[in-house]
């Protein structure tokens, strides 16, 4: 566990050592988590990839003075019309960028989880010199329903209002959160993980994270970051998920090129639910090692990143 100062904010992070294959991972959790639940992915792919994890600011471990941070938003999100906010999209990808630039990582490939995913889009299309692919979990969107999303945004204000420290003093509490948004119950590790996540969160970051990746400007917004990517961009679907559906998933993805390709470029999980990483790591790890083998395979054939956009990975779409 490591602490990086980034835009005014320290950061914690784990980095494992450097392999032998040169592919480096990144990855970027969902809303109100944090780093850890990508453990029993690094514990797989770090033989193969090096592997960073990090708490986004204002979750996790990443907290400090958040009134410190120098919100930088990159020029790129600014053409777009991204929200200014320190805790809009375009925020967080300035965020990420700025530590890959301060750990000296070029060429990586993002791994983003829901609202991570969202992060990791946007960061590979503000630095296309640092970020070679985007693999997107339980992630997509891009049509925004105005009652679905208002119910939403007011779970969420409830929810981030409601959050007594005593909680953390009932261990039985845990166990709802195995249930959570899952197609099959988690370890009961993760459950109370998750409860404390939920109540080590910032107030503002909670907040804001939430708010401002929800706008109806947002939502629309994405599709065009999609759209705009020149590098590989997959997508991950828990075929039982029913906080982000498969068919919102191919939607967001339809506006790549890679979708139009032989396979797509959506696989779906079988009996998964919104927690691809804990709940099915084994299939999440073999997905990502085929597309990393499959992409590598055509750089060394000599195939321009053109081409690379419309020939497929060898692997399934549904497990």
């Amino acid at each position: 566990m490591t602490r990086a100062t980034i835009l005014g904010v320290p950061h914690e992070y784990s980095l494992t050592p450097p392999t032998s294959a040169g592919a480096v991972l990144v990855f970027i959790h969902g809303w109100l988590l944090s780093r850890g639940y990508w453990s029993p992915l690094v514990q797989q792919l770090a033989s193969q990839c090096q592997c960073l994890t990090y708490d986004l600011r204002g979750f996790g471990h990443s907290q400090g003075d958040l009134q410190q941070h120098c919100s930088h938003i990159p020029a790129v999100a600014g053409e777009l019309g991204a929200s200014t906010s320190p805790f809009s999209l375009a925020a967080y990808a300035g965020d990420l960028g700025t530590l890959l630039a301060t750990l000296g990582l070029n060429k990586v490939w993002l791994v983003g989880h829901s609202l991570g995913g969202s992060i990791a889009l946007w960061t590979a299309l503000c630095y296309p010199e640092r970020v070679r692919g985007v693999i997107c979990l339980n992630a997509g969107g891009g049509i925004y329903l105005k009652q679905e999303f208002e119910r939403f945004r007011q779970a969420g204000r409830q929810i981030v209002g409601f959050r007594p420290a005593w909680l953390r003093y009932f261990p039985f509490l845990g166990w709802p959160f195995t249930r959570l948004m899952v197609a099959r119950p988690l370890d009961y590790r993760w459950g109370w993980q998750r409860l404390l996540d939920l109540l080590q969160a910032d107030e503002a970051a909670a907040l804001g994270a939430l708010l401002e990746s929800t706008t109806e400007a947002e939502v629309h917004r994405l599709p065009q970051v999609v759209a705009s990517l020149r590098q590989p961009a997959y997508f991950m679907a828990g075929a039982a998920d029913r906080v982000m559906a498969p068919r919102y998933v191919h939607h967001l993805a339809s506006f790549h090129h890679l979708f139009d390709s032989v396979d797509s470029n959506v696989i779906e999980l079988p009996r998964c639910g919104h927690m691809a990483m804990v709940e099915c790591p084994e299939q999440v790890a073999e997905h990502i090692q085929a597309l990393l083998v499959r992409h590598q395979q055509l750089v060394n054939s000599g195939v321009d990143s053109q081409e690379i956009l419309h020939q497929s990975p060898n692997t399934s779409k549904n497990g």
